[in-house]
């Protein structure tokens, strides 16, 4: 069963960046798509970003193009999410997760870290 822990996050100001990791148990982002997801107090887990296994293909939620950028070193068996330009609206619990394509749906994930918190604050 992999594992997949997220680190990085933290508390920032508005318009700070942060950079999120996702190391994986065992061979993971060379093999499958992955993704990272958030989700806000009293609200559905939301897409953020997909990365393809072979990188080549990357997804990202309309709210955050031009912000966020996903990215993956497969020898380390790491992902990231670079975050720029931080709004109040992106304080969540943000996951990464392992799925067969680098898709929106959160059906198309299973397997999921514990959440890494990025708080936000004016």
């Amino acid at each position: 069963q992999v594992q997949l822990v997220e680190s990085g996050g933290g508390e920032v100001q508005a318009g700070s960046s942060l950079r999120l990791s996702c190391a994986a148990s065992a061979r993971t982002f060379s093999s499958y798509a992955t993704g990272w997801f958030r989700q806000a107090p009293g609200k559905e887990r939301e897409f953020v970003a997909a990365i393809s296994w072979r990188g080549d293909m990357t997804n990202y939620a309309d709210s955050v193009k031009g912000r966020f950028t996903i990215s993956k070193d497969n020898a380390k068996n790491t992902m990231y999410l670079q975050m720029n330009n931080l709004q109040l609206e992106d304080t969540a619990v943000y996951y990464c997760a392992r799925g067969t394509i680098p898709s929106s749906n959160v059906r198309l994930y299973n397997a999921w870290g514990q959440g890494t918190q990025v708080t936000v604050a004016s």
